[in-house]
């Protein structure tokens, strides 16, 4: 396989085979996010995909079964070319699982349901995306490029063609200033449009920046453990389901999961039982963890 830069993929691909289809995110103004700051977004020949799809069955034999399509928003290029990429795979690996790939609200939409389809019946079967926020004025701020309701509009428009959504939330992203309207508005939009999975991240600032530089300059207060415990409370309290709510990564403060309604009343009490430590109890305080790429 190939690589151009750095390479990411969610922690719950990490078994996947990583190939690259694209290189680079064709958005790229998140104001939280470096990771593709030094890449032009492009989509890499189809022909060059499936020489990795050849390399990767050379090395790996009959052992894949799942791949992971990176860069970020590999659901924006044409869906023919997607197609065809599912379609190799599928042919090189018959008891494929799935193929997963990032793709943001605003390009998911860009895609007729029938388009998303035809992906599904390439085994391109779920999609990673990243919301962060319901609340309107934090996603105009971060510069995510969509409202809450065109969130929501997209997300229910890919679940009705049969694909698998999971939705990261990042936990203390508003700061202090807009937790509620944060953890409120967040868990709407999901009611409206309830995913097969919600994934927490914890906000930590990512040096250079607008986001980070907005903290140092005073203009957001991180949220410390329980503060962020406060938050994550009411977005539960909040969401009716059916979902599966994951915290699984390294940045949040406590390990919260369950199914949702089912595991609501248990989720809380594992809250509630953990808002009574106290906070030396828990990872470092956020400003201690800038710069270790959480």
């Amino acid at each position: 396989m190939r690589y151009e830069g750095t390479v990411y993929r969610p922690p719950s691909e990490a078994e996947s085979l990583i190939i690259q289809a694209t290189v680079g995110c064709p958005h790229n103004r998140c104001a939280f996010c470096a990771m593709y700051s030094d890449k032009k977004f492009r989509a890499r020949p189809v022909a060059e995909v499936i020489e990795d799809l050849d390399l990767a069955k050379e090395h790996y034999g009959d052992q894949v079964r799942t791949i992971f399509l990176a860069d970020g928003n590999t659901a924006a290029i044409p869906t023919d070319a997607l197609e065809a990429i599912g379609r190799a795979a599928l042919e090189r690996w018959p008891r494929l699982e799935r193929i997963t790939m990032y793709g943001s609200a605003k390009f998911l939409a860009k895609k007729s349901r029938e388009e998303w389809r035809r992906l599904s019946a390439a085994s391109i079967t779920r999609i990673h995306t990243g919301l962060e926020s319901g609340d309107a004025v934090t996603l105009k701020q971060i510069r995510k490029g969509i409202d809450p309701d065109q969130a929501a509009q997209s997300f229910r428009h890919v679940m009705d063609a049969g694909i698998e959504l999971s939705v990261y939330l990042m936990v203390g992203v508003a700061g202090i200033e807009r937790w509620q309207e944060h953890a409120v508005g967040s868990a709407a939009v999901l009611n409206h449009a309830s995913p097969d999975f919600v994934r927490l991240r914890t906000f930590v600032p990512v040096l250079g920046t607008d986001w980070c530089e907005r903290w140092e300059a005073g203009g957001l207060t991180l949220l410390n453990a329980h503060q962020a415990l406060d938050e994550t409370r009411l977005l539960i309290e909040n969401l009716k389901g059916p979902t599966v709510l994951l915290s699984d990564h390294i940045s949040n403060f406590l390990d919260v999961r369950g199914r949702i309604p089912e595991d609501k009343e248990l989720m809380l009490e594992t809250i509630d039982e953990a808002l009574g430590w106290p906070i030396t109890a828990f990872r470092p305080p956020t400003e201690e963890c800038v710069g270790m790429m959480l």
